[in-house]
């Protein structure tokens, strides 16, 4: 445990170190490790775009990614508390920090858990958007470790957390949560935008 303890706070501040020397990206780091959970959004929204006339089950796994993503977040906050572990530029006060002071516990990260499971929640609707979740996932874990918010490890055990609820949620729900999207479909109110396509005469 001191071992892995050691490695995370020398990628800490190797990371740290990075940050000194890279003014120039300060800005922009902070921007997305702040605000870039509105890219996840617009994913989400694409794929919900990308399957609307398609079938239940892609059309499902689009909204599962959303809603795993929300239900992850939510599961995560009682992890935090049970860790309580202080964040970076508490315990290392020598820090470059460009982060905003929170009362948070570091452990795991909220915002890599938010990546993780939105991530493989849009792989399971659309390969090629979640290849583009994916990589946008491993730059905000970084991005979040970049501006002292968080550790190495409180970002990758997010990411590995977030996934696992999506990918576990949609294997155990996902006959259920398909069912539901074909039940709506035939709502008048959800027609006229996710409604089936009409069938081709023969």
């Amino acid at each position: 445990m001191m071992t892995l303890r050691r490695l995370d706070d020398r990628l800490l501040t190797e990371v740290n170190d990075l940050a000194r020397h890279t003014g120039w990206l300060h800005g922009a780091i902070f921007g997305y490790a702040t605000y870039g959970l509105v890219l996840f959004a617009g994913l989400m929204l694409a794929a919900l775009m990308l399957h609307r006339a398609g079938t239940d089950r892609g059309l499902a796994a689009a909204g599962w990614s959303a809603l795993a993503t929300l239900i992850a977040v939510g599961l995560n906050q009682p992890l935090v508390a049970l860790f309580a572990e202080p964040r970076p530029y508490t315990t290392h006060p020598g820090l470059l920090v460009l982060a905003r002071h929170s009362s948070d516990g570091s452990f795991p990260s909220d915002h890599a858990v938010m990546a993780g499971a939105a991530a493989a929640g849009l792989w399971l609707a659309s390969r090629a958007l979640g290849a583009v979740a994916a990589v946008a996932a491993v730059v905000m874990a970084f991005s979040r470790v970049y501006i002292a918010a968080h550790y190495p490890w409180d970002v990758v055990a997010g990411l590995a957390f977030g996934a696992l609820v999506a990918i576990l949620g949609w294997f155990l729900l996902r006959r259920p949560l398909t069912a539901a999207t074909g039940w709506l479909r035939e709502q008048p109110a959800v027609r006229s935008v996710f409604g089936r396509p009409a069938p081709t005469p023969a």
